[in-house]
């Protein structure tokens, strides 16, 4: 074989090599950023943590105070946020109490974090997972009437009475920047999520706006067929804090058995 020859099959050679490190790389970094796919820095789910407890549009804090006494009850530490302003302010600087209340907690030697958001809670939560690596912070996650894909009362209200729907109203109308990033992250995917929600809901609307692609979706109809249970109800609902109970339990999120009243998780 001539020197040219032989050279211009080393080149080619070389090139091969580079072509083939190049697949195996990209596949490597393409697995890693699937949601989820990085199971060894997730939460153990047999370790589980303190539950933050993030409230809704307008930032009241009474109902899910009765559902934190609730999850005390069974021993496990619970806080309930409170949010920046009146809670109708931009969801962004809700995020930041949620990743600020998270990073406290850890840096107080607790494993990790469950999240319980009720209504916009929700939302705020699935953006903190989607922003701040919250899958590798929280162990799980349960929403209850949570708008997760908007609501048409917001939308309503954006176009109608503009004046009457500030920053956290516009953000949670379906087709927003806020929840179009959240259903690109798949946070659904990323880890435990148990989404809670009633056919009678006359905020987030329609009621099953609260389905999350990757989550455990249930409607309190499903549990206790026949049972009324408005939007504002469901912190206080015992089905529903029942579910909650089973959502932050340590084994798998596993709802056999679970019917009216308050289930034994």
């Amino acid at each position: 074989m001539s020197p040219r020859r032989k050279a211009l099959v080393a080149v080619l050679t070389v090139l091969v090599l580079v072509l083939v490190v190049a697949v195996v790389v990209g596949v490597r970094v393409a697995s890693s950023s699937r949601p989820g796919a990085d199971t060894e820095a997730r939460p153990a789910q047999d370790r589980p943590g303190p539950v933050l407890l993030v409230p809704g549009y307008g930032g009241s804090r009474d109902s899910l105070l009765r559902l934190a006494a609730q999850i005390q009850a069974t021993g496990r530490d619970a806080r309930v946020l409170t949010l920046v302003g009146d809670g109708t302010g931009d969801l962004s600087s809700q995020v930041r109490v949620l990743d600020d209340a998270a990073a406290a907690a850890l840096a107080a030697g607790a494993p990790s974090v469950d999240v319980v958001g009720y209504s916009a809670g929700g939302v705020v939560a699935g953006l903190w997972i989607a922003r701040d690596d919250g899958a590798a912070k929280a162990r799980r996650v349960v929403t209850l009437g949570s708008p997760l894909n908007g609501t048409t009362l917001a939308a309503v209200a954006a176009s109608q009475a503009p004046d009457a729907c500030p920053t956290a109203c516009r953000q949670l109308a379906p087709g927003s920047a806020e929840l179009a990033e959240l259903a690109r992250a798949r946070v659904g995917s990323a880890l435990p999520w148990l989404s809670v929600w009633t056919g009678n809901d006359e905020t987030s609307t329609p009621p099953d706006t609260a389905n999350l692609r990757g989550a455990v979706n249930v409607p309190v109809q499903q549990v206790c067929p026949g049972v009324r249970v408005t939007h504002s109800g469901l912190p206080t609902d015992p089905t529903v804090s029942g579910l909650v109970l089973r959502g932050i339990a340590t084994g798998p999120i596993d709802l056999a058995g679970a019917g009216c009243g308050t289930p034994t998780p």
